[in-house]
């Protein structure tokens, strides 16, 4: 199984950018799908998650109404949309999935992809 996160980068805050998570390997249309990120010095937390089929999502609070998460699963893809971008986002944000929604653990992790913010 593999997890590839791309799209990260350098944006002024205010700015917009996606995040991709292309999977292979595994079923992915009845997998959960979450971005996760850490910031430096600070501990990994969870950002957002879309279940497999129903397509549900969550956020975390402070990225709700700016940040977006969506799948295709024809293309086994997952995309993390980041609008309105603060400083406080930078991290290397990390795409992870689970076979069960409910559980708490990602059986799958990919590689991170590092988000600057410039203020």
């Amino acid at each position: 199984v593999q997890l590839q996160a791309s799209g990260g980068g350098l944006v002024q805050a205010g700015g917009s950018l996606r995040l991709s998570c292309a999977a292979s390997g595994l079923t992915f249309s009845s997998y959960t799908v979450g971005w996760f990120r850490q910031a430096p010095g600070k501990e990994r937390e969870f950002v957002a998650n879309i279940r497999g089929s129903a397509g549900t999502t969550y956020y975390k609070d402070s990225v709700k109404g700016r940040f977006a998460i969506s799948r295709d699963n024809a293309k086994n893809t997952v995309y993390l949309q980041m609008n309105s971008l603060k400083p406080e986002d930078t991290a290397v944000y990390y795409c992870a999935a689970k076979s069960y929604h409910y559980s708490t653990t990602y059986e799958y992790r990919g590689q991170g992809t590092l988000v600057t913010v410039s203020s």
